[in-house]
């Protein structure tokens, strides 16, 4: 048996007979290393039992198919809970809190008497009992733990333990043995290992439900080649810096459920707290005599959920050639352009100001249905006259001024409806239908109407 020398890329796993600089697949440099292959003769699958064949209308649904974990927020981003037999991978940026989140679903899991392996390749079991001791309090009598590097070990332990639930950090520190010399973080090595997990989970006889925690690259994406995301069930990206308090999950796959959805944690000294009701979290509770200028409230859906959120925006005087514009919540070409529509269309002058955007909690606009409240913000701003407390605005403006509709606008208004707000302002002949209990619907058909409904000019 000879050996051949081949070079493969560290990044995306790319092949290539000699040693190249940059990578002509995903243009990373310096990424090619050594790799011996062993040539043999032709090879040949392994025989496999045919799979027994089963007519759809026929196949049931179990009821308990779903493992609740007892974390709102976790539980609502996966549609209800993990499915018994499903894989999902977790990632988030260093710092952001996916270890603190599999370690307080492993707790929860556990408490409801099912069996947990937690598999560490980055910590010591003494780290990791650190951490459960600072976050969980009392420690549940079914977890696991296995810190090491072996995908072989963990495959024992799981038929050991007879886990109900795996989770795996990260499953870019697991390497098999039958791919030696390939190391950990190998796309080779890290897509073997997801393989072996996702035939575990998904065994007829025994299925076991699966998290894998993945790391993250420095484009923001799960480390290895793409199609880890497309083996794994469901996929979970969570926002939020180290030092922040807010963190977002947000499902960018789901085959059990919808995706986009998105769940609110507070990061605390004691791990991660669900924030049930985000209406409240994202904005400034205040009376009518109590209200500021430069604030006003809009609704953003997160997922299938309305959320009440506050934008604040602070106007003042620049001593520069080029006043600034800063926003922390929205792309600065957007807010260019609503600033251009603010001076055309609604007679600010604001050429000579510097303007300051941002929301309370740090939630990001990322709808066009915001766009009203964010005009009408650096307005109050500008003007220092506060807006309404008890008022929201919920709008799209376009170009020339004129209020444009918006999806899921009755869900928005219900959501305003529940938390006791008084007045909506939004489109024409959008919601005039649609009766509520307690708010009223003011529908405007420009930004000029709005200008002087809030602002009615003294006689």
């Amino acid at each position: 048996m000879k050996e051949k020398i081949i070079y493969e890329c560290g990044e995306c796993g790319y092949l290539s007979p000699k040693w190249m600089g940059k990578c002509p697949n995903c243009g990373e440099w310096n990424t090619f290393s050594e790799k011996k292959e062993a040539k043999s003769g032709k090879k040949t699958a392994p025989l496999r039992e045919k799979p027994a064949l089963s007519r759809l209308a026929q196949i049931e649904n179990r009821e308990d198919q779903r493992i609740l974990t007892g974390i709102s927020e976790f539980d609502r981003v996966l549609g209800g809970g993990m499915v018994r037999d499903s894989v999902t991978i977790l990632t988030s940026p260093p710092g952001g809190g996916k270890s603190t989140l599999a370690l307080m679903a492993a707790c929860q899991t556990a408490k409801q008497g099912l069996r947990v392996l937690y598999a560490s390749g980055e910590e010591s079991e003494t780290q990791i009992k650190s951490r459960a001791d600072r976050i969980l309090g009392t420690i549940a009598e079914n977890i696991w733990i296995l810190a090491d590097t072996s995908m072989d070990a963990v495959l024992a332990a799981i038929g050991e333990v007879d886990a109900d639930l795996i989770i795996l950090d990260s499953i870019q520190t697991f390497a098999l043995a039958e791919y030696y010399p390939a190391r950990a973080g190998n796309p080779t090595q890290t897509m073997e290992c997801a393989s072996a997990l996702v035939q575990c989970a998904k065994n007829k006889a025994r299925p076991r439900a699966v998290l894998m925690i993945g790391q993250m690259n420095k484009n923001d994406e799960i480390a290895g080649l793409r199609a880890l995301e497309h083996l794994v069930d469901t996929v979970l990206v969570m926002e939020g810096e180290g030092t922040d308090e807010l963190r977002d999950l947000t499902a960018t796959k789901n085959r059990f459920g919808s995706t986009g959805e998105m769940g609110f944690f507070s990061m605390t000294e004691k791990g991660l707290v669900s924030i049930d009701n985000p209406s409240l979290y994202f904005i400034t509770k205040r009376s009518r005599e109590q209200a500021v200028s430069g604030s006003a409230l809009t609704v953003l859906r997160e997922g299938s959920r309305a959320v009440v959120a506050e934008v604040e925006s602070l106007v003042s005087q620049s001593f520069s050639p080029y006043p600034s514009r800063i926003s922390e919540s929205m792309k600065r070409e957007t807010l260019h352009t609503l600033l251009s529509i603010l001076e055309q269309r609604g007679g600010a002058q604001l050429h000579d100001k510097d303007v300051v955007v941002k929301t309370t909690g740090g939630l990001r606009l990322k709808e066009q249905a915001a766009n009203l409240a964010v005009l009408m913000s650096i307005l109050s701003s500008a003007k220092d006259r506060p807006l309404p407390s008890d008022w929201a605005f919920i709008a799209d403006v376009g170009l020339t001024g004129e209020l444009k509709k918006v999806p899921g606008l009755e869900s928005r208004i219900r959501e305003l409806d529940r938390m006791g707000y008084a007045c909506v302002v939004t489109a024409p002949n959008v919601a005039s239908s649609v009766e509520y209990a307690h708010i009223r619907v003011e529908e405007c058909r420009t930004l000029s109407e709005v200008i002087g409904l809030i602002f009615p000019r003294k006689r």
